[in-house]
């Protein structure tokens, strides 16, 4: 029967994958053994990896500095090259310099982090407004002004038929639902879907314990804290598909807790969005963008 049920998956995500699968680019997704940030798709993203990269620079040439004056020193200064060590205790000269040099070094970064902590922290208007609130150990969606909203499991959680283990039968259902291999952990049965271009306001709370709304590639990122309705926004750049996971340790399961937003074209959001209106709950968006 267990060969059966996965014949069958494995042949209807056969069927399913060339009408499917290639609507959506994955984009957001981590990579196994990297070290850099995903790929910018918001103002917000692009913003604080501009700050990084200019930060690092800057730490850089500051340990770069420190480690060849310690080298100096020990070199000019040992024992044997100094026997007789000068006896003065101040040099004011040195004093000014090393207290105003890094005070000037603290207002550059601030002149350009605080207009980026702004700019997140300063919620527009939302052309679409979403309240995200995490449960353990799924996200709720509703979105506001409308009657629609659905939970979003992780494709192999127990919700989903799974043990949060990867299984044939777990791979055909990611397959089915137009993911690969390589997204589970990642990839949940429902998504947020927003659309390209549109300032999306998500308000995040928790129902439970608290947990923490992110996505990466966007550069937002929100604690869900039960009794309290937060904030955060983002205007997504371009089409595809995005992951996250909750960033707060929430319980035994917070490792299975992931996020999934869809961007699609706008035409494509307003009739995703009826076609769910009109049938009571979540439709899968695949079947607008093939339409």
């Amino acid at each position: 029967m267990k060969i059966k049920t996965m014949l069958t998956g494995l042949l209807s995500a056969f069927l399913a994958v060339p009408a499917y699968a290639q609507n959506l680019e994955v984009i957001g997704r981590p990579v196994d053994g990297g070290i850099g940030f995903q790929p910018q798709a918001t103002e917000l993203a692009r913003d604080i990896q501009m700050l990084n990269g200019m930060i690092l620079v800057i730490i850089t040439a500051i340990v770069i500095f420190v480690v060849g004056l310690m080298a100096w020193v020990i070199v000019r200064y040992n024992r044997r090259a100094n026997p007789t060590p000068a006896s003065f205790t101040h040099n004011t000269p040195v004093e000014i310099a090393w207290t105003i040099v890094p005070i000037i070094i603290l207002i550059g970064i601030g002149a350009y982090s605080l207009p980026v902590l702004f700019k997140q922290q300063e919620i527009p208007e939302g052309d679409v407004v979403i309240k995200a609130t995490g449960y353990q150990w799924y996200w709720g969606y509703e979105y506001v002004g409308t009657d629609l909203a659905f939970d979003s499991f992780m494709i192999g959680a127990p919700a989903t038929g799974g043990d949060n283990r990867m299984t044939p039968e777990v791979e055909a259902q990611l397959i089915e639902a137009g993911y690969s291999k390589e997204d589970f952990l990642l990839a949940t049965d429902t998504a947020m879907v927003v659309p390209v271009g549109k300032t999306v306001v998500v308000q995040v709370t928790g129902a439970d314990v608290i947990h923490s709304w992110t996505i990466p590639a966007f550069g937002v990122k929100q604690d869900a804290v039960p009794g309290r309705l937060a904030e955060l926004w983002f205007t997504a750049e371009r089409e595809g598909i995005f992951f996250g996971q909750c960033s707060e340790l929430c319980g035994i399961n917070h490792a299975y807790m992931p996020i999934t937003v869809k961007v699609v074209s706008e035409e494509a959001y307003e009739a995703w969005l009826q076609n769910s209106l009109d049938e009571g709950g979540y439709s899968d968006v695949r079947q607008v963008l093939t339409n």
